[in-house]
């Protein structure tokens, strides 16, 4: 027999999805169109004033306010007809730099709904999707999605929670950043730490050249070199600290991975790797975030591991699997050093 109250609720529930869905699809159009930006202190405005300062149509933009009003993007004064971005929504959805910024999920969201027949291919047939045939879109998506948690957290409490590694790097070291992608987490520590050389390493091509490009930009050319390398034959030893940013239960052989950093490592290294947060059991993980994680799992992850005849570990592999993993490679000090509400950061040492 259906409970019709229950039946209400997860209809209610499916309703909700729905609506975010389509949130997220308007709320990466408002960023592609300056929308946000534009709304970002200047106080109420009608959906007139704002088409005409963002050169955009009004009554397209009428209906775009009022889908962000019923979501809870913007705030909506219904005496005098007017919409505005508080300053919590605008750190959120208009300032690219702040620790809050979260306009490159939508970006990421958005490119995996492009890729429908990929993933749903992928699916059927397990032969996995690169992350190389994604839409080019998923690239830039992820950079900026992962930024704002690397400029909040990378060199105020990730790299000192490591042992010693702060001091190493800022008498001079040389470290591999493994699985660099656009590079933001290398530019970010050559710019942190001048006395150090950073070599940025990815398998994707793309990515890599717009990392150089990038570092040219930022200053800092001189001490980040990028090159594509896989992680299981990038080039060089004798490195103080090898990183891997949200990038090894993606690969290919990590495992293999592991033994690699372990022979380019010095003898007193570190090799820090950063994860999603994870409990080691699924029941663990049934919450909005590890519905997040598995989301991107399900449609890069493990696609991609697949894709490249891997393990398929998957966003959501859990401290004791990528413990085994990392220690199968040589390391025999492995520890937590830190962790956020997103990410978990591991320590492993020869």
């Amino acid at each position: 027999m259906v409970d019709e109250t229950k039946l209400n609720e997860f209809i209610g529930k499916v309703i909700g999805d729905m609506g975010g869905a389509m949130g997220a699809l308007l709320a990466f159009v408002g960023d592609r169109l300056g929308l946000y930006r534009a709304m970002a202190g200047a106080g109420p405005m009608t959906a007139e004033a704002l088409a005409k300062k963002t050169d955009t149509n009004p009554r397209m933009i009428k209906e775009w306010l009022a889908n962000q009003a019923a979501g809870g993007y913007v705030e909506y004064d219904a005496k005098t007809g007017t919409y505005a971005l508080s300053e919590e929504q605008a750190i959120a959805l208009a300032q690219e730099g702040s620790p809050a910024f979260m306009q490159g999920g939508f970006q990421v969201i958005v490119s995996l709904f492009k890729d429908e027949q990929k993933i749903a291919e992928a699916m059927r047939t397990g032969r996995g999707l690169s992350w190389a045939d994604h839409d080019k879109c998923l690239f830039e998506g992820t950079e900026r999605f992962f930024r704002p948690g690397y400029n909040t957290n990378l060199t105020s409490s990730w790299i000192p929670a490591l042992d010693g590694v702060r001091a190493k790097l800022e008498k001079g070291a040389k470290v591999a950043d493994v699985g660099c992608g656009h590079g933001a987490s290398t530019i970010l520590m050559a710019k942190t730490y001048p006395n150090s050389r950073f070599y940025g390493f990815d398998y994707h091509p793309p990515s890599i050249e717009w990392a150089k490009k990038q570092a040219e930009k930022e200053g800092v050319g001189d001490r980040a070199v990028f090159q594509v390398a896989d992680s299981t034959g990038f080039p060089g030893s004798d490195y103080d600290l090898v990183a891997f940013f949200d990038c090894l239960h993606d690969m290919s052989d990590p495992a293999g991975a592991a033994a690699h950093v372990y022979r380019t490592l010095k003898k007193d290294g570190t090799w820090m790797i950063v994860e999603p947060f994870a409990k080691d059991r699924l029941e663990e993980n049934l919450h909005p975030l590890g519905r997040l994680f598995y989301g991107a799992s399900a449609t890069v992850c493990v696609p991609a591991s697949l894709a490249q005849g891997g393990p398929a570990l998957g966003a959501q592999a859990g401290e004791a699997k990528l413990k085994e993993i990392i220690t199968s490679g040589g390391f025999t000090r492995f520890r937590r050093a830190t962790e956020t509400p997103v990410n978990m950061v591991l320590e492993a040492r020869p």
